[in-house]
């Protein structure tokens, strides 16, 4: 709330010490250093302005989109995109607004992509040709803007790409499908860990580029592996729930260690589910989702609570050379 210029002007004008400011700097200092780390902070809205502009664009937008696709389908994705271009000039570059530059920047490259892939319809390629223009896109837009969720969405689009791709060349990559999703979910996270090991107190834009980049990885590592074990099969037995419950054990301790709750976050709708149908029967419809939702949240509660204690213990864990390159604890 008060910038360097405005200490010294009070120390200026008499009403602090200098010696008093020196403290209160140091005290910011440490506090700031301290609370950066063992937390994930990622600035998301300023104010409930930010939530009006983004009604507004989306208002404005979706009338671009109704307007261009009544000449041509391909133009309504064009226009969406061309307008959130010329929105961020303003919302982004110059008043730096966090929820509208996000929500711009998914419309522009959504428009991008949807513009090709409405253009290229039934050639054969689209959605690849899609998935690679959508990243280009990205690409135009972090040279521009810098948002950090920019990042994320421009791996997405290659994946989207890599898979299309794939599906396209070879007839039976279907039955690989979740390998090749799984294969993209290491690459992601494993980009997302060289951003967050650039900036392991998180002090700078490189960690928020991280976070997303493991929001994007979390779901492609999660999907694939709970698909091999079988989850979204209808008939859930025990044998399911003890490996559901070993493998979201094994997700808490990679989560701990990078000090990154996607993970944890993205496998909870499958841990949900394999309890819920293991307890729905006959009358208790819907207690089982009740009992095992409130068990789960009270467990994530337990451990949102102990979460610095519980980093401290399993960072004891691994080698000096491994907890180099991750978050520092915070200090008590």
């Amino acid at each position: 709330m008060y910038t360097d210029d405005d200490l010294d002007g009070a120390v200026t004008d008499g009403i602090l010490s200098a010696d008093v400011v020196a403290t209160f700097r140091e005290y910011m200092e440490q506090r700031s250093n301290t609370l950066a780390v063992d937390e994930e902070h990622f600035r998301l809205i300023s104010g409930f302005n930010d939530i009006f502009v983004v009604i507004a664009c989306g208002l404005l937008l979706g009338a671009c989109a109704w307007i261009g696709f009544s000449f041509q389908p391909w133009a309504g994705p064009a226009l969406v995109a061309v307008v959130s271009w010329l929105l961020a000039e303003f919302f982004t570059r110059k008043r730096r607004m966090a929820l509208p530059s996000i929500a711009l920047l998914g419309a522009f490259v959504v428009g991008s992509g949807g513009c090709a892939f409405a253009a290229l319809y039934d050639s054969g390629a689209d959605a690849s040709i899609a998935g690679f223009v959508a990243a280009l896109a990205a690409a135009l837009h972090w040279v521009r803007f810098r948002v950090p969720v920019t990042v994320a969405a421009g791996v997405a689009g290659l994946v989207l790409t890599c898979v299309a791709t794939l599906k396209s060349l070879l007839p039976a990559f279907d039955a690989y499908d979740n390998l090749a999703l799984f294969a993209c979910g290491l690459a992601v996270f494993f980009l997302a860990m060289r951003w967050d090991s650039s900036d392991i107190r998180r002090q700078t834009r490189r960690s928020d580029v991280a976070f997303w980049l493991h929001l994007l990885a979390a779901p492609l590592l999660v999907h694939p592996v709970f698909g091999f074990l079988g989850v979204r099969e209808e008939s859930v037995g025990l044998a399911s729930v003890v490996l559901v419950m070993g493998l979201y054990a094994v997700l808490a301790l990679i989560s701990l260690l990078v000090d990154r709750r996607a993970l944890m976050v993205s496998a909870l709708g499958y841990v949900i589910y394999v309890f819920a149908s293991l307890f729905d029967h006959g009358d208790a419809v819907g207690l089982g989702f009740a009992f095992s939702s409130a068990g789960i949240g009270a467990a994530l509660l337990l451990l949102s609570a102990f979460w610095h204690s519980s980093r401290s213990a399993v960072i004891g864990l691994v080698p000096v050379c491994v907890s180099a390159f991750l978050p520092p604890l915070q200090r008590s």
